[in-house]
């Protein structure tokens, strides 16, 4: 190599890493230290960021603070909400961040496949493909705060388990953070179903909306079930309300007259 060339490549190293002292490195040194005084930080200079890049949980909104207090201070909670107020990325979010510190040995989420105007029986492919559309949403909540990877390689190791509602019956759920999502699609016995299954050092929160089911008003159990474990010492029940939608501002504008 030229002693041109070799002046030009160190120009363009040097501008790319930052000014370097000469005497780090030798004229043939293969290895350089990197400056410390100089360069691109991975550590920004304030916390204005996106929170879905974050590990640490912020609530958005008052009753997004008290879900999760209720989370961390009760073995079982539900949350009661209208769309986009964070109920079941905030409950996965919790379940993530309990299996990163050791708290609980797995992470269960069940949803129950419903159909809702289409009929999964024309859907292709076994079961499984079948059912994966309906479980879609927990698959999102989990790769915002965990990689598509490690989430993969989690339910390789069976340490994150989705399941449909109708797969958990006769189940006893130990040492788990047991997430139940769109519980206003189930029926007062199938509710009653998932919440005994609750089982020793185990965490399980209930998210829905009562509005927006899927069955016949006369059907679904969710807003009875609170109503009767409101009373219950041990068990908390949050109410969201439109001031706690975090999505678009149109929404909470929606759900205002919808």
């Amino acid at each position: 190599m030229t002693k041109r060339s070799a002046l030009k490549r160190q120009s363009r190293d040097m501008a790319r890493e930052g000014v370097f002292d000469t005497r780090q490195f030798s004229e043939d040194a293969k290895v350089r230290r990197l400056p410390t005084h100089a360069g691109w930080s991975p550590y920004p200079s304030n916390d204005d960021r996106d929170q879905s890049y974050m590990k640490t949980l912020k609530p958005k909104s008052d009753g997004q603070a008290e879900l999760m207090e209720a989370i961390d201070t009760h073995n079982m909670a539900l949350a009661l909400g209208p769309a986009g107020t964070g109920k079941t990325y905030l409950a996965v979010a919790k379940a993530v961040e309990a299996l990163e510190a050791g708290k609980v040995g797995r992470i269960v989420l069940s949803r129950p496949a419903v159909e809702a105007g289409e009929s999964i029986g024309y859907l292709p492919g076994d079961m499984e493909d079948k059912l994966a559309p309906y479980l879609r949403p927990l698959y999102d909540a989990l790769s915002d705060r965990l990689s598509m990877k490690r989430v993969k390689a989690l339910m390789a190791e069976g340490l994150i388990e989705i399941a449909p509602v109708g797969y958990m019956r006769g189940r006893t759920l130990n040492n788990a953070f047991i997430v139940v999502d769109e519980a206003q699609n189930c029926t007062y016995v199938q509710l009653k179903m998932l919440l005994t299954r609750l089982g020793w050092h185990s965490t399980m929160v209930v998210t829905g909306d009562p509005q927006q089911s899927d069955l016949l008003p006369s059907l679904s159990g969710l807003s009875d079930i609170a109503e009767r474990l409101e009373p219950v010492s041990g068990i908390a029940v949050v109410r969201l309300a439109e001031q706690d939608i975090v999505r678009h501002p149109l929404v909470a504008s929606m759900i205002g007259v919808l």
